[in-house]
């Protein structure tokens, strides 16, 4: 791996802020790897859990993305170099090489379905072996054409007439039934995915959908419990997960994001993508204000001299900008809507990634969903530096809580071993050879 000099270890944070959710449950130590893949940025993340259920960061380093559009490959050779590169500065740092990663599933377009299921255990005690079943049979339910399941989320269990079950071992009833959240993907993308990892002589210990962990890292704990929407506002696309009684119910994958608003603003002002990122960062914002029609912008134009700069009224860049988050908001709210899960989730929204940073966009949101809207940053991590506490890195934090366990139900049972044959390893195995 081609790997940088050693560097400075990073900067503890003496305050964890008052959304830290400490865990006090059983945690796998690590420490572990974490790779966010995204069309902004590629991170990586190299942690451990403490025993009092705080994680701490060992390694970190980030770039922008390359070979990266919607979340998905587009170039190998482009998308391996960056990864290459960031995850030996992250392995430098914690003095430690990683050979597999928890990494983000944002490509593939990721589909979000329930499923009941009905298993019959005759009167005796449910042991491990007949939850195993029931997670394989939603497995086989799910199974699709040129799409595989990433996700088999054991939700609830009601033994006979009991309904609420938690963890039904050792009880007794004739049939038990089970709620199971499934996540799928398409195949290829998967499969290019896998490709660029193995380049990087990395295996995949496992996929996480990208809202599930932006969620982890977001909401604390009486969210999750009562319910709440995370909406994870990212470059190529924005994720959503409504989470209730602790659990993820529902994700779903919007193909708009902050690098669509960027776009909008230089083909209305004809200026550059670099310029139009830089415009939105520092003047954007989506409500307006009486003096937007006065202040003049500095705005190259595209083919022109460098010294020909236009002055466009701040009141344009508004113009434009608005009507995409309104777009993005009035699709989170029918994607909330056609779930039937939209009460589930409460009438809490908390809003993540790097495009919730855009001024007024809490309240756009409010607005729109007619709910109650906060902005959310990731719970503290001991020793992450600034940079990478804010909602940009949501996703990245939750990938280091749910590689320790949080998130996951019935942490004694390896549901990985359900996936009929370890679809991910063999074709992880099988490029190791060929590529």
């Amino acid at each position: 791996m081609n790997n940088m000099s050693r560097r400075p270890p990073l900067l503890e944070q003496q305050h964890p802020s008052p959304g830290d959710n400490i865990r006090a449950r059983p945690l796998r130590s690590g420490p572990f790897g974490v790779l966010d893949i995204g069309s902004s940025k590629i991170a990586c993340l190299i942690g451990r859990a403490e025993s009092d259920g705080r994680l701490r960061a060992l390694g970190f380093a980030w770039e922008k993305s390359r070979g990266i559009k919607s979340g998905g490959i587009v170039d190998l050779d482009e998308a391996e170099r960056a990864i290459r590169s960031i995850v030996g500065k992250a392995e430098d740092m914690a003095d430690t090489r990683l050979k597999s990663a928890y990494v983000n599933l944002s490509c593939g377009q990721p589909e979000s379905r329930l499923f009941n299921v009905q298993w019959p255990v005759d009167g005796r005690a449910v042991s491990t072996e007949d939850i195993k079943r029931v997670v394989r049979e939603a497995r086989l339910r799910a199974v699709s054409e040129g799409r595989h399941t990433i996700h088999a989320l054991p939700l609830s269990f009601s033994t006979d007439e009991t309904p609420g079950v938690t963890d039904p071992r050792g009880l007794f009833c004739e049939t038990l039934t089970a709620q199971l959240h499934v996540i799928d993907a398409g195949n290829t993308a998967l499969r290019s995915l896998s490709a660029c990892l193995s380049r990087c002589e990395l295996d995949i210990a496992a996929l996480v959908s990208a809202p599930l962990a932006a969620g982890l890292a977001s909401l604390v704990g009486d969210e999750r419990e009562l319910g709440a929407t995370v909406i994870d506002m990212g470059g190529g696309t924005t994720t959503m997960a409504v989470f209730a009684e602790g659990q993820v119910l529902h994700t779903a994958q919007l193909p708009l994001g902050g690098i669509h608003v960027t776009n909008d603003i230089a083909r209305g002002f004809s200026t550059t993508v670099t310029h139009a990122e830089r415009l939105k960062a520092l003047y954007g914002n989506c409500q307006s204000s009486p003096d937007d029609e006065r202040e003049l912008l500095p705005v190259p134009q595209v083919g022109e001299d460098e010294h020909q700069i236009a002055k466009m009224p701040r009141s344009m860049l508004i113009s434009i900008i608005r009507p995409r988050l309104e777009e993005i908001f009035e699709m989170v709210k029918d994607r909330l809507e056609t779930s039937g899960l939209g009460r589930a989730g409460g009438t809490r929204v908390v809003l993540t990634g790097g495009g919730s940073q855009l001024g007024g966009v809490r309240e756009l949101a409010a607005q729109i969903l007619e709910r109650n809207v906060r902005l959310g940053r990731p719970g503290g991590v001991i020793g992450l530096p600034d940079v990478a506490s804010g909602a940009n890195f949501a996703t990245l934090v939750g990938l280091l809580a749910f590689a320790t366990g949080e998130g996951q139900t019935m942490q004694d049972i390896d549901f990985e071993q359900e996936r009929g044959g370890g679809w991910l390893r063999g074709i992880v195995d099988f490029l190791k050879n060929r590529v």
